[in-house]
């Protein structure tokens, strides 16, 4: 579902516009693209501000109204100034809902307490923390999730394991990435180089024990 957000169209652009604007305590803001001109407007500062609460705002749809006009739109930037923390500007940028979107999401991985490899004292090198996906603005998710429920040592999640919702699709080069690894050694493996290891060491020590008899 949309968000939908209520704006006015600012009439004169420019730094001291802008000011003008956050003195009201209003956000100043751009739409562009989609091969039409771009558009200055005016945000509600508070409306805003509540919005920036929510999670992975730049995946979801914006229908931005002004004057009775709507705009499809995705959040590409926002500006804060460096000492208040304050928003100072928006970028939006149209979209058509009807085509693919391009977007870069968080990659969560869960179950890591119950993982098979973790139980059996390996070690998650949780390496890539984003993916970028393609599909309708409606259909990409706020985040990809990892499951570490099965994996075991020495198991590798790839970009082609990852589950996507139907209608989603990878980026280009995102494949063949390793986004997360349970390395170390499996305890058979371990119990075995030990036994070796010790075997070696009975070995090498006898011969040296006669020698010393001698």
């Amino acid at each position: 579902m949309a968000i939908k957000l209520n704006a006015e169209i600012r009439k004169v652009a420019g730094k001291g516009a802008a000011r003008a604007v956050r003195k009201n305590k209003n956000i100043p803001a751009v739409i562009y693209g989609e091969k039409k001109e771009a558009m200055s407007i005016e945000l509600n500062g508070h409306e805003f501000e509540m919005l920036l609460g929510q999670p992975s705002l730049r995946t979801k749809l914006f229908e931005i109204t002004t004057n009775g006009n709507k705009e499809d739109a995705m959040l590409m930037d926002i500006q804060y100034h460096p000492v208040s923390d304050k928003v100072v500007h928006v970028d939006f940028k149209r979209i058509n809902v009807k085509e693919p979107v391009h977007v870069v999401v968080p990659v969560e991985v869960i179950n890591i307490d119950t993982s098979k490899g973790i139980k059996l004292g390996g070690v998650l090198n949780f390496a890539v923390r984003k993916v970028a996906l393609v599909g309708l603005v409606q259909d990409i998710p706020e985040k990809i999730t990892i499951d570490l429920s099965d994996v075991t040592i020495g198991d590798t999640i790839h970009g082609t394991d990852l589950v996507l919702p139907k209608g989603v699709s990878l980026g280009l080069h995102q494949a063949e990435l390793a986004f997360a690894t349970i390395g170390g050694k499996m305890p058979e493996e371990a119990d075995n180089k030990q036994a070796a290891a010790a075997a070696t060491a009975t070995t090498t020590a006898a011969p040296a024990a006669a020698a010393a008899k001698k």
